[in-house]
């Protein structure tokens, strides 16, 4: 998967944060707080985000309203997975990655490997919970 153009990712920030389906107007109205850009380049980049599966439309009178299909987290999960799939040592690029995380991270991450596992997420830990499962 190839990374967000800066326009690219500026709308889908957008689209994120907002969490709701967004005019073109309105993007270009918030870009245009901070740096100009024109409607029609807004227009053009978000047609090329629908194009590639990021953002769904829906015609409102004669304006197209976009809202989000993937989340951020997708994303940037698809972002690492790409780039570990470059490495010609996984274990030794997420040795080495986990040796950088913070913390904070670090629980995060242990946390979410405990979830993925099979019979050892959430719904293990409450069937563990259950009456009568000997917990």
């Amino acid at each position: 998967m190839r990374r967000l153009g800066d326009l690219e990712a500026e709308i889908m920030d957008r689209l994120w944060l907002w969490q709701r389906p967004a005019s073109v107007r309105e993007v270009v109205d918030d870009i245009n707080l901070g740096r100009r850009v024109a409607y029609t380049t807004v227009m053009t980049v978000a047609d090329i985000l629908h194009r590639k599966g990021w953002l769904r439309r829906e015609k409102s009178g004669r304006a197209w309203i976009y809202e989000a299909v993937r989340s951020r987290e997708e994303y940037t999960a698809a972002l690492m997975q790409d780039a570990l799939g470059d490495s010609q040592d996984r274990k030794a690029t997420l040795l080495r990655f986990v040796e950088r995380m913070s913390h904070e991270d670090v629980e995060a991450l242990d946390a979410a490997l405990r979830a993925a596992r099979p019979g050892h997420g959430a719904d293990a830990d409450a069937d563990a919970d259950a009456p009568g499962s000997g917990r």
